[in-house]
């Protein structure tokens, strides 16, 4: 009786195990939707690369990538066209909604995609690469300045010829994977061209024209696509499409990532710090700026950074704080000079949403060197008065004669009874100034000794 049962249930496993993949197969195939919203950069990398991984669990139809994008970082950009050719699952790019775009590194990744479609009234291009970070020229400086090559830069700029032609060649290694339009992907690079959606339609840019994610999968059903090298036939039609929502931890990355928002944690954390030092005990400043100055190096360790640049602003935000307990003015303008310095060469790419805005270093650098030249101006000040504390806060303090013999006896001074010494005749009841004090005995003088001493 006992064999029987567990070969029933042996039976059962068996059955549950085989027939249940095909009978549930077609409810479970689904489409998944990732939105790119905003400027490529470490956050979207993040994104498209757990939304691939959930497709890829999950055994989606497709992944389909919104995008609406000015562009951003290179790295990035990179990253996640590397994934996507990676990918196990067909990735199908759509610009969406109306009013939507996808200009410099999104043309690329709509390039990269198994699928290239784009919503009525979006457009794509300008993929000319970005200058490379570092100091605006000068005015005059440049000799052949008004010669100009046809991408608009001056001639002899090697660097900036070797960033274009690299870009090239990326673009138009996309296109040939994916049979694309390789020459206006050439000429969106070196002339920064765009197309609307009908257009980039008959340029063979793009696939084909959705209005919605209904129209888009209707539309890509049938299609032959090539992923990791094998042919693989869409059948998307009629999926149920699941939207992938970021979650805290990459809404986190696409607010620290903001190089200006990464430099303004590292000042709060720098500060917080410094006054946790210089007020033992208050707990909160020390936390709040250890947490803030961890996350502003974070964010800074996912941005091609020039580190030359960063080691300049922490040198001139060193400067300011020893400007603050030792006010000079070298240290002080050294301090400003250093940091403004390393703002503008710290990141050695800028993109659309990661470049340094002056608007918040500027008045940052004036508020750090604010801040520094008042706790200086209220360091020297208290330097220079008097002491309030101790022996030395005794000095000038006026006292009343309790009782006296001799050169001795004993005074009345801030509430308290004290031995007290003079050089002349005192009398109790008289009224008396300290002079010195010495092993807890006071030095006194009467009151009017020294200005009658004035008046002789």
């Amino acid at each position: 009786m006992t064999f029987a049962r567990v070969a029933l249930l042996a039976a059962a496993f068996v059955a549950a195990a085989v027939f249940s993949p095909f009978s549930s197969a077609g409810s479970e195939r689904v489409a998944l939707s990732v939105a790119i919203d905003g400027a490529i950069g470490p956050a979207s990398t993040r994104q498209l690369e757990e939304a691939l991984d959930v497709a890829a669990r999950r055994d989606a139809a497709v992944l389909i990538l919104q995008l609406d994008t000015p562009g951003g970082l290179v790295t990035s950009m990179r990253e996640m066209i590397a994934d996507i050719l990676a990918s196990p699952v067909p990735v199908i790019g759509y610009v969406a909604p109306a009013g939507g775009h996808a200009a410099s590194a999104g043309t690329y990744i709509l390039y990269a995609t198994h699928v290239a479609a784009m919503a009525p009234g979006t457009n794509l291009g300008a993929a000319t690469p970005v200058e490379m970070g570092g100091l605006p020229s000068l005015p005059g400086g440049d000799k052949d300045k008004d010669e100009k090559d046809a991408t608009g830069r001056p001639e002899g700029d090697a660097m900036m010829t070797k960033v274009t032609n690299d870009a090239v060649a990326l673009i138009r290694s996309l296109a040939e994977l994916r049979g694309r339009n390789g020459d206006w992907g050439e000429k969106a690079v070196r002339e920064a061209a765009s197309l609307s959606a009908n257009a980039a339609l008959r340029e063979h840019v793009i696939d084909f024209v959705a209005h919605d994610t209904t129209e888009l999968l209707q539309l890509a059903d049938g299609r032959t696509v090539d992923v990791g090298g094998k042919k693989q036939v869409l059948a998307t039609k009629g999926l149920p499409v699941e939207t992938l929502e970021p979650g805290w931890f990459i809404r986190l990355l696409s607010v620290i990532t903001d190089p200006n928002v990464a430099i303004i944690l590292m000042l709060i954390g720098v500060y917080a710090i410094i006054f946790e030092f210089t007020s033992p005990g208050a707990v909160a400043p020390g936390v709040i700026g250890t947490i803030c100055l961890v996350l502003g190096l974070y964010a800074l360790n996912l941005l091609p950074i020039n580190y030359a640049g960063l080691a300049l602003m922490l040198l001139g935000v060193a400067f300011l704080v020893v400007e603050t307990f030792n006010p000079t003015v070298v240290l002080g303008l050294g301090g400003v000079a250093a940091f403004l310095l390393g703002a503008t060469v710290l990141l050695k790419t800028q993109g659309p949403g990661f470049a340094v805005s002056w608007a918040v270093i500027g008045p940052a650098a004036a508020l750090t060197l604010g801040l520094a030249l008042l706790t200086g101006t209220y360091l020297w000040t208290a330097r220079k008065s008097l002491p309030r504390v101790g022996g030395e806060a005794m000095r000038g303090l006026s006292a009343e004669i309790l009782d006296w013999q001799g050169g001795e006896g004993h005074v009345l001074a801030q509430g308290e009874r004290w031995r007290a010494k003079a050089d002349e005749p005192i009398a109790p009841g008289d009224s008396v100034e300290v002079t010195d004090v010495s092993d807890l005995v006071l030095t006194v003088r009467r009151r009017d000794a020294g200005r009658n001493g004035a008046r002789q």
